[in-house]
């Protein structure tokens, strides 16, 4: 049963489970470590057995729920990966890399034929789906099972086409918690990290990007998925602008091979984020009311560029919007947020000029891209602006190839530590850059 190649799933998301033999492919989900904690082989989080008891006396998992009950009650089943078979495989890419991509590209390219892991740190908009296609194209002729998961379904969905685009012969699948497809088997898997959860021993390359994000980064769960969907000898890939600390540590260490990308394609210099004090801007909004030092810096942003202002909390956001129609109701504008429910049409809309406004929550902060924009982060002293948050925001202004002058602001009443190491970061990969000649100015 190919549907059961590399995967590690309950009896009832087997499609055809009537055919499975029992013999040899049943896996137990749960193991007892002693008397007091029990283990979920699934996401492997550790459990107290008095907290985890059922009626009937066997004990589950509440950490991957979502994904459907383990039990002691129940088994995985399983088959091994068939041995991989050389085959031709149609690439149909016909761009070109930059000399600082195509040196990325060798080096990963080195890394999956050494079966060894590499971290590529690359800024935003550096064009790092590119940089994959060599490694693929050699990885899926070689017969091999390729994964690329992201924590987040928008970034799922905005890459599988780029990837069937670059392979069009080649069977794909797009896996995550809303699909309506069935479960079939490919050499080539797109999916959230979550879906990892039902793979075992599957994939001889495993590419994880946007490893800092949210709810990747520190979680155990997810982290648990990935060692469990790699084969013993495999390469994994680690795709990020904003590398975590652990990874910094392995990367120091030689545990881990790295990348670097510090410039865009087109040669300019990342936008460096400029500070401006707000004061009381939380109270104002909370009243109705638009402070005056970010009306000011619309009014100047607008008259060259679309605006991405990014809020907070969606509440803030909700009330800025209002306060910002009444000072602007001549300029169309919008907000979104991850519970909207046209939040795809609204970024359609944005990218089609029919906002020139948009206030957004952090969803918008990766894996999105708008022509023309400048960014204003409000509240950037918040905490949940994290340095990670406010280098991608960052990253939203001046991707394209044609320069529209897009600047970033950071609107605050109280600079963070979190706000001067994004800048800081910036600035260092413009260094970088310049030193390595793949930027123009400075």
């Amino acid at each position: 049963m190919q549907e059961l190649w590399g995967r590690k799933v309950l009896k009832k998301e087997i499609r055809d489970s009537e055919r499975i033999n029992e013999e040899g492919l049943t896996l137990p989900t749960m193991k007892e470590l002693n008397e007091r904690e029990i283990q979920c082989l699934r996401c492997g989080q550790v459990q107290l057995k008095q907290r985890v008891q059922l009626m009937n006396q066997h004990y589950y998992c509440p950490e991957c729920i979502q994904l459907g009950r383990v039990d002691t009650g129940q088994f995985f089943y399983h088959l091994p990966e068939p041995d991989s078979i050389t085959r031709k495989v149609h690439f149909a890419w016909q761009g070109t890399l930059t000399r600082g991509q195509q040196q990325v590209s060798d080096e990963l390219l080195a890394s999956v034929k050494k079966a060894e892991s590499r971290m590529i740190w690359a800024v935003t908009g550096a064009g790092k789906t590119e940089m994959l296609f060599e490694s693929i194209h050699y990885s899926l002729e070689c017969g091999y099972r390729v994964g690329i998961a992201s924590p987040r379904v928008d970034v799922c969905l905005e890459l599988f086409p780029r990837i069937k685009a670059v392979f069009p012969e080649e069977a794909a699948l797009l896996l995550h918690g809303k699909m309506e497809e069935g479960y079939r088997y490919t050499k080539l898997v797109v999916c959230t990290t979550h879906q990892l959860l039902r793979f075992y021993q599957a994939f001889d390359v495993l590419i994880i990007d946007e490893v800092d994000a949210f709810p990747f980064v520190d979680n155990p769960l997810l982290q648990f998925g990935v060692t469990q969907a790699i084969k013993q000898k495999s390469s994994l890939i680690y795709l990020t602008a904003t590398p975590t600390e652990e990874l910094t540590k392995k990367s120091d260490q030689k545990e881990l091979e790295i990348s670097i990308l510090p410039a865009r394609y087109h040669r300019r210099v990342l936008p460096v984020p400029k500070i401006k004090w707000c004061r009381h801007w939380q109270e104002k909004i909370k009243k109705g009311k638009s402070p005056k030092t970010l009306v000011d810096t619309i009014r100047t942003l607008v008259s060259k560029n679309d605006v991405l202002i990014f809020c907070p909390s969606i509440s803030l956001m909700e009330q800025l919007k209002e306060a910002v129609e009444k000072k602007f109701p001549e300029i169309p504008s919008a907000s979104v947020h991850s519970q909207d429910s046209y939040r795809l049409e609204k970024v359609l809309r944005m990218r089609n000029k029919e906002y020139r406004i948009l206030m957004t929550s952090t969803i918008l902060e990766r894996g999105v891209t708008f022509d023309g924009v400048s960014v204003i982060v409000l509240g950037a002293n918040h905490e949940v602006f994290a340095t990670s948050a406010l280098v991608q925001i960052a990253g939203r202004v001046d991707r394209r190839e044609e320069y529209t002058a897009g600047e970033v602001w950071f609107l605050h009443d109280g600079c963070t530590k979190a706000m001067r190491e994004a800048i800081k970061q910036i600035k260092k990969m413009n260094t970088l850059g310049v030193e390595r000649g793949l930027i123009d100015e400075m």
